[in-house]
């Protein structure tokens, strides 16, 4: 193996979180980061963003490893029915938002009970970690067709022709693309939640009704993509205005993403979690400020 394998899984994994079959569904995770969980600030803000981001990861990385490594041998009698997954995943994502858009939060209901014995409130959706997994793991169900190749191609042939330390070192690589992306991202909404967003907030309610459009619109898409490749893998022609206007938005995502290159992303996620520290440091001076002059 050499550093030039390490790049390529690295690349493989940022450019699957922008693919065009799952690009669509990174929007639609931002907007439950800004509507999901209570208000944080500052650091807690970040913590929260890479928590659930490497939930996410996880859950993607999971569904890929069992994939890659167990149903790679019968990958194309199963890849011809996950459009109907993806279809599913879709119209789950079209739901939240028009329960959003009807004024709701999104909770998730709990099985534990508190000191009553009563069962505990439910929690809203980001701060479970179990959720954000499922999320990941849907998100890689909705990407395999568009992303399975390269994967298989760097991962799994590591596996086959180095050692199983390679492949296992190839995997993280590759996880941890498509994590530095997808994290650097929630770290600057959250930050963006903790002071723009936040204020906005405080104004009225049209910013997860505004959010709630967002994940119909990213819902819809999913979901008539899935449809789109049902219709293409029965032999229907896949030349489609929605899918061709889609195709051009996912080819600026991905030069957005590969512009700054692994080291630009490594650096601007440390430059925010820099400043979300230092936000996070200087509320905390000016609350003991106002606490002692209070006295």
């Amino acid at each position: 193996m050499t550093e030039g394998t390490l790049a390529l899984a690295l690349g493989a994994g940022m450019l699957a979180a922008v693919n065009p079959c799952g690009f669509a569904l990174l929007p639609a995770y931002l907007t439950l980061l800004i509507v999901g969980g209570e208000q944080t600030t500052g650091a807690r803000a970040v913590g929260r963003a890479l928590g659930l981001t490497a939930a996410m990861t996880l859950g993607f990385a999971a569904v890929f490893a069992v994939f890659g490594l167990a149903i790679a041998p019968v990958a194309s009698g199963v890849q011809q029915h996950l459009p109907w997954v993806t279809l599913i995943l879709g119209l789950l994502l079209v739901a939240l938002g028009v329960w959003l858009l009807a004024g709701h939060e999104i909770k998730m209901p709990t099985l534990t009970r508190g000191r009553l014995g009563r069962r505990a409130k439910p929690k809203p959706l980001t701060r479970s970690f179990g959720s954000m997994a499922g999320f990941g793991a849907g998100y890689a169900v909705a990407s395999l067709t568009c992303t399975i190749g390269p994967f298989l191609a760097v991962v799994v042939a590591g596996f086959r022709s180095d050692s199983v330390a390679v492949g296992v070192l190839l995997f993280l690589t590759y996880a941890a693309g498509m994590g530095l992306v997808v994290g650097t991202v929630a770290v600057a909404v959250a930050l963006a939640k903790d002071s723009v967003v936040g204020r906005l907030r405080r104004t009225g309610r049209w910013v997860p009704r505004a959010s709630g459009a967002l994940l119909v619109v990213s819902g819809a898409y999913v979901a008539y993509y899935a449809w789109w490749e049902t219709r293409v893998l029965a032999g229907a022609n896949p030349d489609d205005p929605v899918i061709g206007a889609a195709a051009r938005v996912q080819r600026a995502m991905v030069d957005l993403v590969q512009a700054p290159g692994p080291w630009g992303w490594l650096l601007i996620g440390l430059v925010l979690v820099t400043v979300g520290l230092a936000l996070h440091r200087r509320r905390s001076h000016r609350e003991l400020r106002a606490a002692d002059s209070a006295r």
